[in-house]
């Protein structure tokens, strides 16, 4: 999509800074981190929320969360624990209509979210 800024992102003409890039994901630090790190995994493939995911996409999905799981290792979150966040919709919490998962850690989480 041509006005969706995590789709510029993914393709390096907006930047950021990048954590971890294959050819299928991207994941940067969020610019207003709710944790001391707060880190976005967004499939480079244009999704507008869940919603639009089918089993066609299971394997992005689980492709997602492993990210998520190895950043966090990277960040030497992995011990201590972390989050990760799937925002759907306005209500949901999504600000960008463009699918992307949250890692956030580096502080104990509390619950419920909000």
């Amino acid at each position: 999509m041509k006005d969706c800024i995590f789709c510029k992102i993914g393709a390096h003409e907006i930047q950021a800074m990048v954590v971890y890039e294959d050819s299928d994901i991207l994941a940067f630090r969020d610019i207003n981190p709710q944790a001391p790190v707060h880190i976005l995994i967004i499939p480079k493939k244009h999704f507008g929320s869940v919603n639009e995911f089918t089993a066609a996409e299971t394997e992005i999905l689980g492709r997602l969360v492993l990210a998520g799981k190895n950043i966090a290792r990277q960040e030497r979150l992995d011990e201590r624990g972390y989050r990760l966040v799937l925002n759907c919709g306005e209500d949901g919490g999504q600000s960008v209509a463009h699918v992307h998962m949250h890692l956030i850690g580096g502080r104990a989480m509390t619950w419920p979210p909000g």
